[in-house]
This record gives structure tokens, C-alpha cells and sequence, in this order.
């Protein structure tokens, strides 16, 4: 019971991660096309800067699940994932000192250079994020100790890389979403626009991956066995439909939230389709690391639970409590008159 409980926690963890980080993600990556001087491109760090950090919390509390509730599914992924899941590392830490160093120093080329890793730091987490996922899905090659048989090349098969562009996709268009609402004009017209753009290019590729993910893995075939399950497809394609319904009624709250359902549905489809797998192995059924085959011992797994329980509302309250507080519109104004990046 308490494995399939952790399991829920995960997949929960990495669905919130997502929807929160991002639009900030995407925001970051679209930087160089959406702000044309240095008081545009305040606002639109400024739009996510208060945000960030607490967004990663629910990376860290993946991660964290990942070791404390799934010891041996950590060791194998950080063993066999170690390249790519290093760059992940490097390229968030490189987004983060570029968010507190920007404006340490007035100089144009100084915060041309941090502006440069911002779009790296946000672009490459999101890409391999997509990548990693994907490659989950349809299986990865271990055998029955646990030893990956391949390199970082491997995972950029088609369907891997086609997981990863989706991802990039939906971020951008999560992050458009999010400063057309917080931002003004010119920035959020230029937001608007764009989102009308990219939001055909994420529905292909949404598509798309939805159809290889039919024929690469065996998730639609897992979900379909359980009918209860059917609603988390359903709520993501609903999701992707309602965004561009309220991005053409300019109702860009109603449209970003409808962007966040859409992550949320997506991802938990992914995850649902897999239990019990963690990782699932494509060399044989039977040596996938699974909620049950790699789990730390139900006494351990209850303990933290109960700390979970704890926790979990202080976290939720901060968020809260921050969202609240930088609810207002962020405008060349504010940033000169007030504290900002």
C-alpha cells in the first residue's frame, strides 16, 4: 500500500514541478524574442524572478522521493542517466547565477552574457527533461543489475527527441501565457502574439507525441485497461483545446490555467501508464525497476509519509503567500521604482 501511495507522491511531484517551473522555463527561453531593450527584458525576469526558486522545491521534493521512498531507482538513474542528468544539474545552476548576477554590474555586456546563460539555463533543462521522459516511457536499456547499456546518444532517439521538443513547446507557451497576464503593452501583445504562433506548433507536436507514444510504449494500453485513468488524457487534450479558445478571448489567466491543466494531465497520464514502473527496462520486462521491486522498507516508507503530511502545507502556504504577494502586474515602473532583478 505505502509503495503505491509513493508512487502517487512521485508522479504528483513531477505534474506541480512542471506546471509551476514551467512558464518560467519557457519564459526563459523565449527571452531574446520577446524583449527588444533592457527595461523589457527587466520585466519579463521580473515576471518570473520571484517565483523560480519556490518552483524548484517541487524538483527537489521529486528528487528527494526518488532517493528516500525509491533508493536502487535513484542509484540506477543517476548511474546510468549520469551524463544527461548532469547537464540538467549544471544548466539550472547556470539559470539560477543568472537571475541573482544580471544586474550586478551595469555594464551591457555583462548582462548580455547572463542573459545568454538564462536562455541556455532554461532552454536545455527543458528540452532533456523532455528527453528523459520520453526515453522513461518507452523503456531504457537495463539489464537485470541495473547497468544502463548505452550513452547520451541513445536517448536522443526519435521518439525521445520528439518528447523533448514537446515539452520545449508547451513551456513556451505556458511562459507566453504567463506574461501576457502579468505584463503591458507592447510586451504583452507581443506575448499575445506569440503564443498564438507557437500554441499550432505545440498542438502538432502534442499530437504527434501522443501517436508515437501509441506505437513506442505501452502506456495508452495500460491507461485503456483501467477506464478510471481515462480522464487524465482527456483532461490534458481539453486543456490544450480551452487554452486556445481563451488565448482568442485575450482571457489570459483563464487560458494559463488552461495551459496548466493541460501539463498536469499530460503528466499524469505518462505516470499512470506506467505504474508500477519506475523504470522500465526494453531489454527485458523483468529487470524494470518497479514502486515495489526497489522501495525502501514499508517502516521507513510510513515515517515519511507522516513527515510528508507535516510539511507538505507549510510548502503550499509559502507558494501561496508568494503568489499572492507578486500578484500585481509587472510594468517598466515598477521595476525601476521598486526591488527587482
Amino acid at each position: 500500500m505505502f509503495e503505491t501511495i509513493w508512487f502517487m507522491i512521485w508522479g504528483v511531484a513531477w505534474a506541480v514541478y512542471f506546471m509551476l517551473d514551467g512558464f518560467d522555463l519557457g519564459l526563459g527561453t523565449l527571452l531574446p524574442f520577446l524583449a527588444r531593450s533592457e527595461s523589457e527584458r527587466r520585466v519579463v525576469v521580473n515576471a518570473m524572478g520571484p517565483f523560480w526558486d519556490g518552483n524548484e522545491v517541487w524538483l527537489i521534493t521529486a528528487g528527494g522521493v526518488t532517493f528516500a521512498a525509491f533508493p536502487r531507482t535513484y542509484a540506477v538513474m543517476f548511474s546510468g542517466l549520469y551524463t544527461p542528468l548532469m547537464l540538467l544539474l549544471f544548466a539550472l545552476i547556470l539559470r539560477g547565477v543568472a537571475f541573482e548576477f544580471r544586474g550586478k554590474v551595469d555594464s551591457r555586456a555583462w548582462r548580455s552574457t547572463w542573459d545568454t546563460c538564462l536562455v541556455l539555463g532554461s532552454f536545455l533543462p527543458a528540452l532533456l527533461l523532455g528527453v528523459a521522459f520520453a526515453n522513461i516511457f518507452q523503456g531504457l536499456p537495463l539489464d537485470g543489475a541495473g547497468n544502463f547499456h548505452g550513452n547520451l546518444l541513445t536517448l536522443l532517439n526519435p521518439y525521445g527527441l520528439v518528447g523533448g521538443l514537446t515539452f520545449v513547446a508547451i513551456f513556451a507557451v505556458h511562459g507566453l501565457l504567463w506574461l501576457a497576464a502579468r505584463a503591458e503593452y507592447p510586451l504583452r501583445n507581443r506575448a499575445a502574439d506569440l503564443a498564438r504562433l507557437l500554441w499550432l506548433a505545440e498542438a502538432l507536436l502534442a499530437v504527434l507525441f501522443l501517436a508515437l507514444t501509441w506505437v513506442c510504449t505501452p502506456l495508452w494500453r495500460n491507461v485503456l485497461a483501467k477506464p478510471y485513468l481515462l480522464p487524465l488524457p482527456l483532461a490534458a487534450v481539453a486543456g490544450l483545446v480551452l487554452a486556445r479558445v481563451w488565448i482568442a478571448r485575450e482571457a489570459w489567466w483563464k487560458a494559463w490555467f488552461a495551459s496548466s491543466a493541460l501539463i498536469l494531465g499530460a503528466v499524469l497520464f505518462g505516470v499512470a501508464g506506467l505504474f508500477p514502473n519506475l523504470l522500465p527496462s526494453s531489454l527485458d520486462p523483468a529487470a524494470s525497476l518497479t514502486a515495489f521491486n526497489s522501495a525502501s522498507s514499508p517502516l521507513t516508507l510510513k515515517i515519511m509519509l507522516g513527515v510528508v503530511l507535516c510539511f507538505l502545507p507549510v510548502v503550499i502556504g509559502y507558494q501561496l503567500w508568494v503568489f499572492l504577494t507578486f500578484r500585481d502586474p509587472v510594468t517598466a515602473r515598477s521595476v525601476e521604482e521598486g526591488p527587482a532583478y
